[in-house]
């Protein structure tokens, strides 16, 4: 008899630690395979520092193949284009299918440039959002350099990502400074946020006064409550919205270089399946990552549909941080492991988040336990400990990909003295 077939569509940080981890805990009693439109797994959290050559591309990428090979796990790189979920069917973008009894969907999210004239590397502004998008950002940040003049950074209407747009915002101010041309160059943030250190969290610990105290101390404007109109090749146009909902001022941003994080949406290989997704095509969950409508579907990370943390004048999506995602893995391994074994699941993810977010010369951390207030846990720090925090951090996720581990059990222990938890008890 055939052993049923598990796959995991992605291979970013999500469906990489995924195929780890789902392939320990089923063992011999089930098959694994990943399918990815990339051979290369991309340290995402570094993107800012490859925009900046602080990094280089290859020194943050692995080549999956031999990796999944040597943990008994079926790869490929085809990419999908379409999922048929009430055939249990993935088409691949070559024409064949996989049938699968069990699909873990981890894409990570559409780009959603397109939803606003000028916006992104196709358009006028810069990205950090893939690896690739990083260094292309490098290669125009030399050329800005050698003609400064003022930047604009930030994230647009619908983003759920914050972090890293303040981390670039105060790299680019840290590596401008080591250059001596930071007097040259007036900065701007801006944001769909209600306050500065919201997040899309609405705040963790102390997060907005020291993030406004770190734009205000590098000299850094910002705009909150920022809806982004339309960017021309040098002037970036944006309407400040009042609680109210109504423009309350309009801006015409000068800018020699800019990076605006887009907001996200499902992949189109998974966009628009009744019961599956929601209307920006993310995938519907229940407490154990499972789709309600085809039980064998589970999802995590980005691609996840999460309801905002409240209402806002400006859309503000939540994000979904590393430690988070992690846990959603967790929760989707057990529970993959229970049904094999005749069981209902029941693991359920904490959704704690823990984040380290780098200046290049300081940095700012936050646990939120659970990420979605109100939190048991619910703290902030900041100081030069935070980026070497991050760099430590790095060389240990980027050998743990290598090695093939989602959870070494050094790991497993330090966060349990630490009372941080993958899984609800």
């Amino acid at each position: 008899m055939d052993k049923p077939l598990i796959v995991i569509l992605g291979a970013g940080l999500g469906g990489t630690l995924a195929a780890y981890e789902i392939r320990a805990a089923v063992g011999n009693r089930a098959d694994v395979m990943t399918v990815s439109d990339t051979d290369t797994y991309s340290f995402v959290p570094s993107n800012p520092w490859v925009a900046v050559r602080w990094r280089e591309p290859e020194a943050i990428q692995i080549h999956l193949p031999p990796v999944f090979e040597r943990k008994k796990i079926g790869f490929s790189a085809v990419g999908a284009r379409r999922l048929h979920a009430e055939e249990k069917r993935l088409e691949l973008k070559d024409g064949t299918s996989v049938n699968y009894d069990y699909l873990v969907i981890a894409t990570g999210p559409d780009l959603a440039f397109d939803e606003i004239e000028g916006l992104g590397p196709q358009g006028h502004t810069v990205s950090i959002c893939q690896t690739a998008h990083a260094a292309d950002a490098a290669d125009a940040f030399d050329a800005f350099v050698a003609n400064p003049g003022p930047i604009v950074v930030g994230a647009v209407q619908g983003a759920s990502c914050y972090g890293p747009a303040y981390e670039f915002a105060l790299i680019l101010d840290t590596e401008l400074r080591r250059r001596k041309i930071r007097d040259k160059v007036p900065m701007t943030f801006v944001t769909a946020e209600p306050y500065i250190g919201h997040l899309g969290l609405d705040g963790v610990g102390d997060t907005k006064s020291l993030l406004e105290s770190e734009l205000r101390e590098r000299h850094i404007k910002w705009i909150t409550n920022a809806r982004v109109t339309g960017v021309e090749p040098d002037v970036m146009h944006v309407e400040e919205v009042g609680e109210d909902g109504a423009v309350r001022k309009t801006h015409d941003l000068p800018f020699g270089y800019s990076m605006l994080l887009p907001a996200f949406r499902g992949v189109p290989a998974i966009r628009d399946i009744a019961g599956l997704t929601n209307p920006r095509g993310f995938v519907i969950v229940d407490s154990c990552q499972r789709n309600p409508a085809f039980p064998e579907i589970f999802a995590l990370g980005v691609c996840v549909a999460i309801p905002p943390t409240g209402p806002t004048p400006v859309p503000v999506g939540v994000p979904k941080t590393g430690f988070m995602i992690e846990s959603m893995v967790t929760a989707i391994a057990a529970n993959i492991a229970a049904i094999l074994d005749g069981k209902e699941p029941a693991a359920e993810a904490t959704w704690n988040a823990v984040c380290l977010a780098d200046f290049g010369d300081g940095g700012v951390a936050f646990v939120a336990q659970p990420q979605i207030p109100p939190r048991n846990v619910n703290w902030s720090a900041s100081g030069k400990w935070v980026h070497l925090a991050k760099i430590g951090f790095e060389k240990y996720f980027l050998r743990k990909i290598r090695r093939g581990e989602s959870e070494p059990f050094y790991e497993k222990l330090a966060l349990h003295v630490m009372g941080i938890r993958k899984l609800r008890f």
